[in-house]
């Protein structure tokens, strides 16, 4: 088998990769050169000639004159008496280049050629895959759906290239596939696992939701409108923080739209997840005031250094703030980067008494615990929802109940 068969047996393979024929000729050229490496250690004393416009390629092998029964290396020397049937006006110390036949190879070597040939490809395939997919990374895309593993999901592009996309990011489990489902999702990420490039799809990433508003929204696809910041809980509850640079829209009306007709399509692709949408702003107790709702607060007290705030609100308000399994107010707590107590107005006059009265009835780590994360009196825990005492001190919400009955017994005796 010549060069130029070579070139043309790949031709179909070079069409299908769509790799141009400079590309695929230098490929040739390196993959000769790694097994002429592995047969003569060395292949300095090789000139490969390529023609890229006609497609052909020249091998040809230069070696040193040396007198006859001299030859000591016959990969890099020719005695004299066969460079003269080559040339009769040959000396000793000349160079002879005479063309290296393919053929001549023999068959291991031309099966060699043709695996290292492959893996090149194969490698520049990869790396284009990755380079197109890198570029990608926090965009969605539209795929299929090819099959459904139990951790994972695989999808096709539009070019068939496979991507990965994981349980842990998708919407719990209201993400349902089968096979040929189209599917929406975000690229995460992608990496390089040995030569192949591993592309990881996310439908739990805030960013996902940011670049939903983007394609469903014109305003913000066009700039006007700004998605500041998204918290989400997926598949709950998302909050988005918008902002508009021009005074004559309302950026939440515009991103919600009429009777909600712009936000549905959105919750449709969240599977239901319920989104607040919310004006951003830079003042602070503002924003704390904005990303409870639909809470109404009538006091807070802010410590900006511990990024901390104490919001007292009516005792009806109380539940609407913390929300259900306290997902509005960690998503509060989330887009505001505060950490958000809420206490119910009603009792923050009553007179107080200190947790550490009650060591005969609640047990000592219980109210260390308790203590730790700044619940000093019974007024402290008894404003708060018994959820939220529990997600902030670590402890079992049956073990808060069981104290939250004790301090309440106390004040009824009052």
């Amino acid at each position: 088998m010549e060069a130029i068969d070579i070139i043309e047996s790949f031709g179909e393979f070079r069409d299908e990769k769509n790799i141009d024929r400079v590309t695929l000729m230098s490929f040739i050229e390196e993959a000769f050169r790694v097994q002429i490496r592995k047969k003569y250690e060395s292949d300095d004393n090789f000139d490969i000639i390529v023609n890229p416009d006609k497609g052909d390629m020249e091998i040809m092998r230069n070696r040193t004159i040396v007198e006859d029964g001299k030859l000591e290396n016959p990969h890099l020397e020719i005695s004299l008496s066969d460079a003269l049937k080559i040339e009769d006006d040959f000396e000793v110390g000349e160079e002879v280049s005479e063309e290296y036949k393919i053929s001549d190879m023999g068959r291991r070597f031309i099966l060699s050629f043709r695996q290292t040939l492959i893996q090149k490809v194969q490698e520049f395939d990869s790396a284009e895959l990755y380079n197109q997919y890198k570029d990608m990374v926090g965009e969605i895309l539209n795929g299929e759906v090819h099959h459904v593993r139990n951790l994972e999901v695989i999808v096709y592009d539009d070019q068939e290239n496979e991507l990965i996309l994981r349980r842990d990011d998708m919407i719990s489990d209201k993400d349902f596939f089968r096979k040929g489902d189209t599917i929406r999702a975000l690229v995460k990420s992608v990496e390089i696992r040995g030569s192949k490039p591993l592309i990881h799809l996310s439908r739990t990433s805030p960013d996902f939701l940011a670049k939903l508003f983007e394609a469903e929204i014109p305003e913000v696809f066009d700039g006007i409108i700004t998605v500041k910041k998204v918290v989400r809980i997926p598949g709950e509850k998302a909050k988005v923080a918008v902002e508009s640079y021009d005074d004559r829209i309302d950026p939440v009306g515009a991103c919600v739209g009429m009777k909600g007709s712009r936000i549905h399509g959105i919750v449709r692709e969240l599977r239901g997840e319920n989104i607040d949408v919310i004006n951003f702003t830079d003042n602070e107790q503002l924003m704390i005031q904005r990303s409870l709702s639909p809470a109404k607060i009538t006091e807070m007290k802010i410590e900006e250094e511990k990024r901390h705030v104490d919001v007292y609100m009516p005792a009806d308000q109380v539940s609407l703030a913390i929300g259900r399994g306290g997902t509005n107010i960690r998503l509060a707590s989330r887009l505001t980067d505060y950490e958000i107590d809420v206490y119910r107005e009603d009792i923050v006059h009553e007179e107080d008494v200190e947790l550490s009265e009650f060591s005969n009835e609640i047990e000592p780590w219980v109210i260390e615990a308790l203590q730790n994360k700044g619940y000093k009196t019974a007024k402290g825990i008894l404003s708060v929802e018994v959820e939220d005492v529990a997600r902030r001190s670590d402890l079992e919400v049956e073990t808060i109940e069981e104290v939250v009955s004790v301090l309440s017994k106390e004040f009824e005796k009052e």
